[in-house]
């Protein structure tokens, strides 16, 4: 999100005449991706390097001061500091993950409960594809120096064969959640499991297969937004308001994240 605020605020200064000298607009934006960038850095690197609570605290503080605009009302201190603790004991122990089936359980039951589509039914294997292909595209923009948020290695939870785990860290699954409130990429993954296909896989051949003379080009499709979650979420604002949906959204996070 806001990401796309600076590359929106760059493209309109850039509509508006080739003028050779930065205009303010354009040095707000030069502004705000830098500050957004380095914000970047230094949370990947406290996520990479998480030996105490104490740790685990100060990265989802980092996290919550650069999303501040879009966190709902109800993720107060003590919401913070569960997913803190659960993002600490996952880091210390593995069998502390949260497994792949529990955050499958929780998104069915919310896209269920708001009247979405069965299209919206996740499985196991389609989320481990999703955040394949998330850490996959993750690692290869960071080491081309594209970091910003949601391009962070260090949030996800690595396996011994340095490919993703069957578990999520805290902050790891709340990016999933919100992955698959954007339906597009639910719906890659879900053509990527019926193929029998992985990203990381996919780029590994490419990399054996590729030559220094190789060139490669990049297809980049627009396609309608037709995400039947956002739509359920609309019904359900309009029917039930809004004090309806944050308890619903408390409740899901509850399971998520229980209380210990």
């Amino acid at each position: 999100m806001i990401l796309g605020l600076v590359f929106a605020l760059v493209f309109a200064a850039l509509q508006q005449g080739g003028s050779a000298e930065p205009t303010a607009i354009q040095k707000r934006a030069h502004d705000e991706y830098e500050r957004h960038q380095q914000a970047s850095i230094r949370i990947n690197e406290l996520a990479g390097r998480i030996q105490s609570e104490a740790d685990a605290s100060a990265l989802v503080s980092e996290i919550a001061i650069l999303v501040a605009k879009e966190l709902p009302t109800w993720a107060s201190g003590g919401i913070r500091q569960r997913v803190a603790h659960a993002e600490y004991e996952a880091v210390r122990n593995p069998a502390k993950l949260i497994s792949e089936q529990r955050i499958v359980d929780v998104w069915n039951q919310y896209v269920k409960e708001i009247g979405a589509p069965d299209e919206a039914i996740v499985s196991v294997a389609e989320i481990h594809n999703m955040r394949d292909g998330s850490f996959t595209v993750a690692q290869l923009m960071w080491a081309r120096g594209h970091q910003t948020i949601w391009t962070m290695p260090n949030v996800f939870a690595l396996g011994p064969d340095a490919k993703v785990a069957d578990g999520c860290r805290a902050i790891e699954a709340i990016r999933v959640i919100y992955d698959l409130d954007r339906f597009p990429n639910l719906r890659s993954a879900r053509d990527r499991v019926r193929r029998g296909v992985l990203v990381s896989e996919q780029v590994k051949n490419h990399m054996a297969d590729s030559t220094p003379q190789t060139k490669r080009g990049v297809l980049v499709a627009a396609h309608p937004d037709d995400n039947p979650v956002r739509s359920a979420e609309s019904r359900y604002f309009e029917e039930h308001g809004s004090l309806a949906y944050d308890q619903l959204l408390k409740r899901l996070f509850d399971e998520l994240f229980p209380a210990e």
